[in-house]
Protein backbone atom coordinates (compact mmCIF):
# COMPACT_ATOMS: atom_id res chain seq x y z
CA UNK A 1 0.00 0.00 0.00
CA UNK A 2 1.39 3.59 -0.94
CA UNK A 3 1.73 6.14 1.32
CA UNK A 4 0.73 9.92 1.40
CA UNK A 5 2.47 11.45 -2.15
CA UNK A 6 5.55 13.93 -1.30
CA UNK A 7 4.56 17.55 -1.25
CA UNK A 8 5.53 19.40 -3.89
CA UNK A 9 8.74 21.21 -3.58
CA UNK A 10 8.44 24.81 -3.89
CA UNK A 11 9.71 26.39 -6.39
CA UNK A 12 12.08 28.40 -5.43
CA UNK A 13 13.57 26.09 -3.09
CA UNK A 14 14.15 23.84 -6.36
CA UNK A 15 16.10 26.71 -8.12
CA UNK A 16 18.16 27.29 -4.62
CA UNK A 17 21.72 25.22 -5.81
CA UNK A 18 21.73 26.47 -8.82
CA UNK A 19 24.18 29.38 -8.74
CA UNK A 20 24.63 32.01 -11.42
CA UNK A 21 27.38 33.69 -12.28
CA UNK A 22 27.35 37.46 -13.49
CA UNK A 23 30.39 38.87 -15.30
CA UNK A 24 33.11 41.35 -13.28
CA UNK A 25 33.33 44.44 -14.95
CA UNK A 26 36.78 43.52 -16.22
CA UNK A 27 35.43 40.23 -18.27
CA UNK A 28 32.32 43.09 -19.59
CA UNK A 29 34.91 45.41 -20.58
CA UNK A 30 37.49 43.00 -21.88
CA UNK A 31 34.53 41.39 -23.91
CA UNK A 32 33.20 45.07 -25.01
CA UNK A 33 36.95 45.79 -26.11
CA UNK A 34 37.24 42.42 -28.04
CA UNK A 35 34.04 43.42 -30.04
CA UNK A 36 35.26 47.13 -30.85
CA UNK A 37 38.82 45.42 -32.11
CA UNK A 38 36.96 42.56 -34.60
CA UNK A 39 34.17 45.98 -35.60
CA UNK A 40 37.65 47.76 -36.33
CA UNK A 41 39.52 45.36 -38.34
CA UNK A 42 36.20 44.41 -40.68
CA UNK A 43 35.78 48.32 -41.53
CA UNK A 44 39.55 49.10 -42.09
CA UNK A 45 40.80 45.87 -43.83
CA UNK A 46 37.28 44.11 -45.49
CA UNK A 47 34.42 46.23 -45.23
CA UNK A 48 33.55 49.81 -46.05
CA UNK A 49 30.33 52.21 -45.38
CA UNK A 50 30.08 54.88 -48.18
CA UNK A 51 27.90 57.28 -49.48
CA UNK A 52 26.73 57.44 -53.16
CA UNK A 53 26.78 61.22 -53.94
CA UNK A 54 25.95 61.44 -57.57
CA UNK A 55 23.24 60.07 -60.47
CA UNK A 56 26.54 58.66 -62.34
CA UNK A 57 25.47 55.37 -61.87
CA UNK A 58 21.53 55.52 -62.11
CA UNK A 59 19.75 53.28 -61.73
CA UNK A 60 21.87 50.51 -60.22
CA UNK A 61 22.93 52.94 -57.64
CA UNK A 62 20.62 56.43 -56.77
CA UNK A 63 22.19 59.06 -55.09
CA UNK A 64 21.61 58.45 -50.88
CA UNK A 65 22.46 55.26 -50.84
CA UNK A 66 24.71 53.86 -48.37
CA UNK A 67 26.96 50.86 -49.69
CA UNK A 68 28.89 48.27 -47.90
CA UNK A 69 32.50 47.98 -49.70
CA UNK A 70 34.50 44.42 -49.82
CA UNK A 71 37.94 46.09 -49.26
CA UNK A 72 39.77 42.86 -49.72
CA UNK A 73 38.41 41.08 -52.67
CA UNK A 74 41.31 42.63 -55.23
CA UNK A 75 44.09 42.70 -52.63
CA UNK A 76 46.94 40.52 -53.55
CA UNK A 77 46.70 37.62 -51.18
CA UNK A 78 49.25 36.71 -49.04
CA UNK A 79 50.54 33.73 -47.90
CA UNK A 80 48.09 32.85 -44.51
CA UNK A 81 44.92 35.48 -45.53
CA UNK A 82 44.58 33.94 -48.80
CA UNK A 83 43.14 30.97 -46.89
CA UNK A 84 40.75 32.87 -45.56
CA UNK A 85 39.34 35.53 -47.67
CA UNK A 86 38.04 34.61 -50.84
CA UNK A 87 40.32 36.92 -53.67
CA UNK A 88 39.72 37.03 -57.52
CA UNK A 89 40.82 39.53 -60.45
CA UNK A 90 39.00 41.98 -61.30
CA UNK A 91 36.50 40.79 -64.27
CA UNK A 92 34.14 43.10 -67.03
CA UNK A 93 30.80 43.90 -65.76
CA UNK A 94 32.52 44.67 -62.30
CA UNK A 95 31.42 47.86 -59.88
CA UNK A 96 34.87 49.33 -59.05
CA UNK A 97 35.33 51.77 -56.47
CA UNK A 98 39.37 53.13 -56.95
CA UNK A 99 41.01 56.27 -56.10
CA UNK A 100 40.87 59.54 -58.53
CA UNK A 101 42.48 63.01 -58.58
CA UNK A 102 39.19 64.50 -58.64
CA UNK A 103 37.17 63.44 -56.48
CA UNK A 104 39.67 61.64 -54.51
CA UNK A 105 37.39 58.11 -55.37
CA UNK A 106 34.97 57.17 -57.71
CA UNK A 107 32.80 54.41 -58.39
CA UNK A 108 32.07 53.11 -62.17
CA UNK A 109 31.25 49.96 -63.87
CA UNK A 110 34.03 47.90 -65.35
CA UNK A 111 33.62 47.30 -69.47
CA UNK A 112 37.31 46.85 -70.95
CA UNK A 113 39.38 44.80 -69.56
CA UNK A 114 43.15 44.78 -70.51
CA UNK A 115 43.43 43.34 -74.27
CA UNK A 116 40.01 44.48 -74.84
CA UNK A 117 39.28 46.15 -78.45
CA UNK A 118 36.73 48.64 -77.32
CA UNK A 119 34.84 52.04 -79.73
CA UNK A 120 31.12 53.40 -78.92
CA UNK A 121 28.84 54.82 -81.53
CA UNK A 122 26.27 56.23 -81.44
CA UNK A 123 26.20 55.61 -77.13
CA UNK A 124 26.79 51.97 -77.68
CA UNK A 125 29.36 49.81 -76.51
CA UNK A 126 30.90 47.90 -79.23
CA UNK A 127 33.48 45.18 -77.63
CA UNK A 128 35.96 43.03 -79.81
CA UNK A 129 33.64 43.31 -82.79
CA UNK A 130 30.09 42.84 -81.37
CA UNK A 131 27.76 45.60 -79.25
CA UNK A 132 28.17 44.48 -75.94
CA UNK A 133 24.78 43.56 -73.95
CA UNK A 134 24.51 46.16 -71.29
CA UNK A 135 21.01 45.48 -69.32
CA UNK A 136 22.25 47.91 -66.80
CA UNK A 137 22.86 51.35 -68.74
CA UNK A 138 20.82 54.12 -68.67
CA UNK A 139 19.91 56.68 -71.38
CA UNK A 140 18.58 59.50 -69.42
CA UNK A 141 18.21 62.86 -71.52
CA UNK A 142 20.52 64.97 -71.91
CA UNK A 143 21.69 67.32 -75.03
CA UNK A 144 23.78 65.36 -77.64
CA UNK A 145 27.45 65.10 -77.34
CA UNK A 146 29.50 63.80 -80.06
CA UNK A 147 32.67 63.30 -77.50
CA UNK A 148 30.04 61.36 -75.12
CA UNK A 149 28.08 59.32 -77.88
CA UNK A 150 31.52 58.56 -80.36
CA UNK A 151 34.20 57.03 -78.97
CA UNK A 152 37.41 57.36 -79.66
CA UNK A 153 37.10 61.19 -81.28
CA UNK A 154 39.02 62.10 -83.83
CA UNK A 155 38.94 65.63 -83.08
CA UNK A 156 38.99 67.26 -79.75
CA UNK A 157 35.65 68.81 -79.48
CA UNK A 158 34.71 68.63 -75.88
CA UNK A 159 36.72 71.26 -73.44
CA UNK A 160 35.41 68.41 -70.75
CA UNK A 161 37.84 65.60 -72.09
CA UNK A 162 41.36 65.99 -70.91
CA UNK A 163 43.72 66.89 -73.21
CA UNK A 164 46.52 64.59 -71.77
CA UNK A 165 44.23 61.51 -72.48
CA UNK A 166 42.57 62.51 -75.59
CA UNK A 167 46.42 62.76 -77.24
CA UNK A 168 47.17 59.39 -75.31
CA UNK A 169 43.96 58.32 -77.07
CA UNK A 170 45.28 59.35 -80.57
CA UNK A 171 48.07 56.08 -79.86
CA UNK A 172 46.07 53.86 -78.59
CA UNK A 173 43.84 53.95 -81.37
CA UNK A 174 43.99 51.23 -84.13
CA UNK A 175 41.17 50.93 -86.77
CA UNK A 176 38.81 53.09 -84.93
CA UNK A 177 39.18 50.90 -81.66
CA UNK A 178 40.85 52.12 -78.73
CA UNK A 179 42.86 48.83 -77.28
CA UNK A 180 43.46 48.58 -73.37
CA UNK A 181 46.62 48.76 -72.27
CA UNK A 182 47.80 45.58 -70.42
CA UNK A 183 47.11 46.72 -66.49
CA UNK A 184 44.44 49.04 -67.30
CA UNK A 185 40.94 48.97 -67.18
CA UNK A 186 38.44 51.49 -69.28
CA UNK A 187 34.95 52.41 -66.82
CA UNK A 188 31.53 53.50 -67.55
CA UNK A 189 29.12 54.83 -65.18
CA UNK A 190 25.90 53.23 -65.88
CA UNK A 191 24.12 56.87 -66.70
CA UNK A 192 25.50 56.80 -69.72
CA UNK A 193 25.03 60.80 -70.77
CA UNK A 194 25.52 61.90 -66.97
CA UNK A 195 28.92 60.41 -66.10
CA UNK A 196 32.52 61.70 -66.49
CA UNK A 197 34.46 58.37 -66.49
CA UNK A 198 37.08 57.32 -69.35
CA UNK A 199 35.60 58.62 -71.85
CA UNK A 200 37.08 62.07 -70.69
CA UNK A 201 39.85 61.02 -68.12
CA UNK A 202 41.43 58.04 -69.64
CA UNK A 203 41.86 54.18 -68.03
CA UNK A 204 42.45 53.16 -64.58
CA UNK A 205 45.45 51.66 -63.52
CA UNK A 206 44.70 48.54 -61.73
CA UNK A 207 47.25 49.55 -57.90
CA UNK A 208 44.09 52.24 -58.34
CA UNK A 209 40.98 49.68 -57.66
CA UNK A 210 40.47 49.86 -53.76
CA UNK A 211 36.89 47.78 -53.42
CA UNK A 212 33.96 46.37 -54.72
CA UNK A 213 30.49 47.29 -52.84
CA UNK A 214 28.47 44.16 -51.71
CA UNK A 215 24.99 45.86 -50.48
CA UNK A 216 23.03 48.74 -49.73
CA UNK A 217 22.31 48.98 -46.45
CA UNK A 218 20.08 51.69 -45.99
CA UNK A 219 19.00 54.88 -49.23
CA UNK A 220 17.76 57.93 -48.22
CA UNK A 221 15.36 59.27 -50.80
CA UNK A 222 16.77 61.92 -52.04
CA UNK A 223 16.20 63.45 -55.60
CA UNK A 224 18.78 63.45 -58.62
CA UNK A 225 19.70 66.28 -60.57
CA UNK A 226 18.92 64.27 -63.40
CA UNK A 227 15.32 63.28 -62.65
CA UNK A 228 12.45 64.19 -64.70
CA UNK A 229 9.38 65.80 -63.43
CA UNK A 230 6.41 63.07 -64.26
CA UNK A 231 2.81 63.76 -64.20
CA UNK A 232 0.34 61.69 -62.84
CA UNK A 233 -2.40 60.63 -65.64
CA UNK A 234 -4.89 60.33 -63.61
CA UNK A 235 -5.17 63.23 -61.11
CA UNK A 236 -3.16 66.03 -64.14
CA UNK A 237 -0.65 66.77 -60.99
CA UNK A 238 2.98 66.29 -60.67
CA UNK A 239 3.76 62.72 -59.26
CA UNK A 240 4.54 61.67 -55.95
CA UNK A 241 8.54 61.82 -55.68
CA UNK A 242 11.30 61.39 -52.69
CA UNK A 243 10.33 65.24 -51.22
CA UNK A 244 7.85 64.85 -48.44
CA UNK A 245 4.43 66.85 -48.69
CA UNK A 246 2.14 68.34 -46.67
CA UNK A 247 -0.69 66.00 -48.82
CA UNK A 248 0.27 62.97 -47.16
CA UNK A 249 -0.61 61.43 -43.87
CA UNK A 250 1.52 61.13 -41.05
CA UNK A 251 2.70 57.73 -41.36
CA UNK A 252 3.56 58.03 -44.80
CA UNK A 253 5.63 61.27 -43.79
CA UNK A 254 7.72 58.94 -40.76
CA UNK A 255 8.42 56.52 -43.73
CA UNK A 256 9.29 58.56 -46.86
CA UNK A 257 12.45 59.84 -45.79
CA UNK A 258 14.02 56.11 -47.05
CA UNK A 259 13.65 53.82 -49.75
CA UNK A 260 13.03 50.99 -47.81
CA UNK A 261 12.75 48.59 -50.59
CA UNK A 262 16.32 48.94 -51.41
CA UNK A 263 17.66 48.01 -48.17
CA UNK A 264 20.00 44.75 -48.11
CA UNK A 265 19.81 45.16 -51.81
CA UNK A 266 22.63 43.31 -53.38
CA UNK A 267 24.80 45.21 -55.68
CA UNK A 268 25.72 43.78 -59.13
Amino acid sequence: MNGPAPAPTPFLERWAHVRVHLPTLPQVFASLLQTVVVALFVLTFILQPLLIPSESMERTLLVGDFLLFNKQVYAPPGRVSRWLLPYRPVRRGDIIVFHHSQPPMLIKRVVGVPGDRLRISNGRVILNGETLEEPYAAFEPAPPNFARDNFPAQIYSDPEVDPEWWRQMQSLTNNGEVVVPQGEYFVLGDNRNHSKDSRYWGFVPRQAIIARPLVIYFSLSRRSSTDVEQIDPLTGQQAADDRLGHERDFAERLTAFARWRRIFRVVH
